[in-house]
């Protein structure tokens, strides 16, 4: 699938290894589902960033005033310049959210690889309008997710991510 709008992918994880082209069309079948999910984003260019958890941090603190960790931070478009918005994703979290023990040097692509989209995709519907502060919202939003995965798994367009740890 062809993405429909100009993605902007940065990796600034020093260990973590992508694929743009399967992110892009991950996005791009979110995008082309957009009317399942309040609309979707706004219209235009999308930027997703791949951080660390010290670097999502920082960020936390100088755009929320929270300095504690998260894995998601997602900042709206400006509707006057056309842009979509800004999904910033720690690798790290999603990490942790693996089962442990795990083994030297395994990075358990799968279920790795399934946390990282999952932030993705949390991102994307934060800036189609969902939200998550309170308890009504929030299982709207996980509904919302587990959906929104079924699609990309059915297409095959959950995009890989490994962890060279």
């Amino acid at each position: 699938m062809t993405p429909s709008r100009a993605i902007a992918i940065t990796n600034r994880h020093p260990r973590l290894r992508l694929d743009r082209r399967a992110i892009a069309r991950a996005i791009a079948r979110l995008d082309a589902h957009a009317k399942e999910f309040r609309g979707g984003p706004p219209r235009g260019p999308l930027s997703l960033v791949f951080l660390t958890d010290l670097a999502l941090a920082r960020l936390h603190a100088d755009f929320l005033r929270d300095p504690s960790p998260t894995d998601v931070i997602t900042f709206e478009g400006d509707r006057t310049l056309g842009t979509a918005g800004e999904i910033c994703v720690s690798a790290d979290a999603a990490w942790r959210q693996l089962p442990a023990p795990l083994p030297p040097r395994t990075s358990r692509p799968g279920a790795f690889s399934e946390e990282l989209t999952l932030y993705l995709v949390h991102g994307w519907l934060h800036l189609a309008g969902y939200d998550d502060l309170t308890p009504a919202k929030k299982r709207a939003m996980r509904r919302a997710e587990g959906r929104a995965l079924a699609l990309l798994r059915a297409a095959r367009a959950m995009p890989k991510f490994s962890l060279r740890r």
